[in-house]
């Protein structure tokens, strides 16, 4: 119980964070308005940051399912503990985003423009393109995971010491790789919130949830993860991979 909730809390609090940096800058009428991706990239990596060092030691922080998948891959957390966790970060993405739209509402009605509200909730691609948006986020989530896989050394997955170099990853990849899909590189970031923009009402006014998109920031970095963890079996014992 105490990871399940450690997993809700993370979760929540990296959406909340996350998803708040970005109301701060595209919102109408907030004192971040306009600050730009900089203020962005670095307000995620601060989220991951405060998120992993909170719930480190109840859960190991994963607050991703891909993150989740690869570790049990690699046989650093069980089979048996993936729905659990999987349920937990989605619970905690949903949780978090409610949040954001609470804490934000006088901006939301503030603003006119639809499609700035919907990505304070979830991610979409600056050039619509299969393949590309597709590779965008394989390509992201490989190189989370994989840094991430030599940094949990345990079943639980990381620990607070661990907390900093993982923001910095994601900051990191934000810089260098966001640009094109908005980087989920986490299928509960994404589709939790993308189903609370659904469900909530919107002061102003809303539009879709862009669900034609939905499936590339989940299909994605699930793709990406089993690859990183493939490669690190590879990397650990290349001549007798087994799972555990």
């Amino acid at each position: 119980m105490n990871a399940f909730l450690g997993e809700v809390i993370g979760t929540a609090i990296l959406i909340l964070l996350g998803n708040g940096v970005v109301a701060n800058v595209v919102l109408t009428g907030t004192k971040g308005q306009n600050s730009g991706w900089i203020v962005i990239t670095w307000g995620w990596g601060m989220a991951v940051f405060v998120a992993v060092f909170t719930v480190a030691a109840f859960s190991g922080a994963h607050i991703n399912p891909a993150v989740t998948i690869a570790l049990a891959i690699t046989g650093k957390f069980e089979w048996s503990g993936v729905p659990a966790y999987l349920a937990a970060q989605f619970l905690g993405a949903f949780i978090g985003s409610f949040l954001v739209w609470l804490f934000y509402r006088p901006h939301f009605r503030l603003t006119e423009d639809k499609d700035l509200k919907l990505a304070c909730f979830c991610t979409a691609p600056a050039v619509r393109d299969t393949l590309s948006n597709l590779a965008s986020e394989i390509i992201g989530t490989f190189l989370l995971v994989f840094a991430v896989l030599f940094l949990a050394v345990s079943v639980f997955g990381l620990g607070a010491l661990d907390a900093l170099p993982v923001g910095l990853l994601v900051l990191a990849i934000g810089l260098g790789l966001g640009g094109t899909t908005g980087y989920a590189i986490n299928p509960a970031r994404d589709l939790g919130p993308r189903i609370m923009h659904a469900l909530l009402p919107m002061p102003g006014g809303k539009r879709d949830s862009d669900w034609s998109y939905a499936w590339i920031p989940v299909v994605g970095p699930l793709i990406g993860a089993a690859l990183a963890g493939f490669l690190y079996l590879v990397l650990k014992d290349p001549t007798n991979i087994h799972f555990r």
